[in-house]
């Protein structure tokens, strides 16, 4: 029986990681619309000179703007469900050229 619980857990678990988007993913369904145009004073994506000055606030300040809006982005962005890792993850790879 605690082998057959075992293997329900970690197959849960292994479907949640299978389906789990990627930063890329994420950037396209939450972050593109205002990132990708510099829409409403929002930094582009990948332009490390408009990023350096909020980057030099530190991440920690980055993730609270974020979740707490920022200037003219909304509270958490477009990214409702998205964690701190995940907004720290997107933060990285918008603020990095490619």
């Amino acid at each position: 029986m605690k082998g057959m619980v075992a293997g329900i857990a970690l197959a849960l678990v292994m479907g949640s990681a299978a389906h789990a988007a990627t930063v890329e993913e994420r950037y396209n369904a939450s972050c593109t619309f205002c990132h990708s145009t510099g829409a409403a004073g929002a930094p582009k994506s990948h332009d490390e000179a408009a990023w350096k000055p909020r980057m030099d606030k530190g991440m920690d300040t980055m993730v609270k703007h974020v979740k707490e809006g920022f200037n003219a982005m909304p509270p958490k962005g477009m990214c409702n469900d998205c964690s701190d890792d995940e907004y720290r993850a997107l933060i990285e790879y918008m603020s990095k050229s490619k």
